[in-house]
């Protein structure tokens, strides 16, 4: 139960990430509006959400363990990019995410 709600925690902060970065590639008006839009306000809202889920999933994690399910986030983050943001994942970044969950199973064996 508390790896999932830790996974989940990186997955809402990867939500953000993305989020932060659609908001990053438009234009605004005025300064103020690149801060002070929803998709801003609300992406942070999801981290402070994440961070909550990360505390809580510490209840029931090894903190040895959190680093790692920590790395998930990379994998997500990509994904993410891939789909959303039709961002390209060359050989070396694939290389890697291999890396990344082959050290996540690994250290859960």
């Amino acid at each position: 139960m508390g790896i999932a709600i830790f996974l989940g925690s990186v997955l809402v902060a990867s939500i953000s990430q993305i989020m932060l970065k659609k908001s990053a590639d438009r234009k605004y008006d005025r300064w103020i509006d690149e801060y002070l839009n929803f998709r801003v306000i609300f992406a942070y809202g999801l981290f402070f959400l994440s961070s909550l889920l990360t505390v809580y999933a510490y209840k029931f994690v090894p903190l040895s363990l959190g680093p790692v399910l920590e790395a998930s986030g990379y994998v997500f983050v990509s994904v993410m990019g891939y789909f959303i943001l039709k961002e390209k994942i060359g050989k070396k970044k694939l290389l890697g995410l291999v890396i990344i969950i082959a050290g996540i199973v690994i250290f859960n064996l």
